[in-house]
């Protein structure tokens, strides 16, 4: 289970150090792709893969399905771990996200998000002065 939140800073050549706690959940190689709100979702390759399952199951003869299936998978991307504990973020993932240089990763249980870091701040605050509301709306949850 990923949880936690750290800053690190993107270099020029676009890589990422992944903190120690995510490295040894998402391995050597994980996948990386477009998220919602604006961030990149990384998950393990079995996390992935039971992922994909699901995907696959969603009825292709709506369209809705079928957008958010291409959207998913053509943003994804394998990344591997250097020795620095970095990853290189493909360009296109780097600008969805908005990616320049301060990022922050947040663990999200099953998955680590990457988000521009002012991205982070405003969603964040935003969330919190309705976090009691949300809370409310997930009754059914037993929270």
């Amino acid at each position: 289970m990923f949880m936690g939140e750290y800053e690190h800073s993107l270099d020029s050549k676009g890589r990422l150090t992944i903190p120690a706690k995510f490295r040894e959940g998402l391995g050597d190689s994980f996948i990386v792709t477009r998220g919602l709100d604006q961030c990149l979702f990384a998950y393990p390759v079995d996390e992935w893969r039971a992922l994909e399952v699901k995907l696959k199951s969603l009825p292709m003869t709506r369209s809705d399905a079928r957008a958010f299936v291409r959207f998913f998978f053509s943003g994804a991307s394998e990344c591997e771990v250097d020795k620095q504990g970095r990853i290189l973020l493909p360009p296109k993932l780097r600008e969805y996200a908005k990616l320049e240089k301060e990022c922050t990763l947040i663990g999200v249980s099953n998955r680590v998000e990457i988000w521009n870091t002012r991205v982070w701040e405003h969603y964040s605050s935003d969330a919190e002065r309705s976090f009691a509301e949300i809370a409310e709306n997930l009754v059914d949850f037993s929270f």
